[in-house]
């Protein structure tokens, strides 16, 4: 199965319909801010609720937006991953959800290495009245993420909203399945669109059994492999026509793609993710979002969707 070319027109429609926003000031703040205004709504509409609110953020670096906070490039696979743009990603979403307004319960800031925990742990300092309330946990996040999803089922009045802000290709599967299987996590999820799985899917489909695998474990299964790629007859002058494998993927049918695989597991999926830009104008990302909870989907999804537009 190929996807239409409607979908990449699509795509890039919704490119440019963010574009003036990148050149209008800090682009990377309005991105984080998408996910700010969420988190105010979520806890809007549950502040009056018997549930205990949980805000999770994976990967959470040190919580500051800073430009030197990246100390190990040589892990990424691809070395660009961690110059100026990628970075401004990958911080401040902490500190946002921390000044959500009303508040949520408890917080988790999830990271491995340990110098940015130390920073971390400097929320707390502004956040007195909040201190015993906000843990961070030095751990692999998907390992802490499957172990706090097996709480989750045992407490079913908890409630959360989890950024998964990966560097690169981090996020296994396995970990988004476990999310979705707790019926109580929102999810915003920044997907390594074009830092990561475009750059895996070679032209003439001789992708390395490594990168392979990587795509594999992203997407959770092989289907990509029939999606993005499809036998070409190659004309000659002298011999019969050859067929050989040419990539027929583009960043529009990446997209689809995964909110077809993201369907697959949770109730509520944004149909329209919003692919964030370096200042070359390519994709570094998808901000995406899937809500785990079926009762509560349609609302907000109508509320996720409205913000990804703006």
């Amino acid at each position: 199965m190929i996807y239409s070319v409607s979908i990449f027109v699509k795509f890039k429609e919704v490119a440019m319909a963010h574009i003036s926003h990148r050149f209008g000031g800090d682009w990377t703040n309005e991105k984080l801010e998408r996910v700010g205004k969420y988190l105010s709504h979520y806890t809007t509409a549950l502040k009056n609720t018997p549930f205990h609110l949980i805000y999770i953020d994976a990967f959470a670096g040190t919580g500051y937006r800073t430009a030197d906070s990246l100390d190990d490039k040589q892990t990424f696979l691809f070395p660009d991953q961690a110059g100026e743009d990628a970075e401004a990603f990958h911080s401040g979403s902490a500190r946002i959800a921390l000044g959500t307004k009303p508040c949520f319960l408890e917080y988790y800031f999830i990271e491995q290495a340990a110098d940015k925990c130390r920073e971390l742990e400097r929320l707390k300092q502004e956040y007195p009245d909040r201190q015993e309330y906000i843990h961070i946990v030095q751990m692999d996040a998907n390992i802490f993420i499957k172990d706090i999803c097996r709480v989750f089922h045992k407490n079913k009045s908890w409630r959360a909203v989890l950024f998964l802000d990966p560097f690169g290709m981090n996020v296994v599967w396995d970990t988004i399945e476990a999310i979705a299987g707790t019926e109580a996590m929102d999810m915003w999820y920044l997907f390594p669109l074009g830092v990561g799985v475009n750059r895996l899917l070679k032209r003439d489909g001789n992708i390395p059994s490594g990168w392979q695998k990587r795509l594999d474990m992203i997407f959770g299964d092989t289907g990509w492999r029939d999606i993005f790629y499809r036998n070409v007859s190659t004309p000659s002058l002298f011999d019969e026509p050859t067929n050989v494998i040419r990539k027929t993927g583009g960043f529009g049918e990446i997209t689809q793609y995964l909110v077809q695989r993201l369907k697959s597991i949770f109730p509520g999926v944004a149909e329209n993710p919003l692919p964030l830009f370096n200042t070359r104008n390519n994709p570094l990302y998808l901000l995406c979002f899937a809500c785990g909870n079926r009762r509560g989907a349609p609302i907000a999804l109508r509320i996720a969707e409205h913000i990804l537009k703006e």
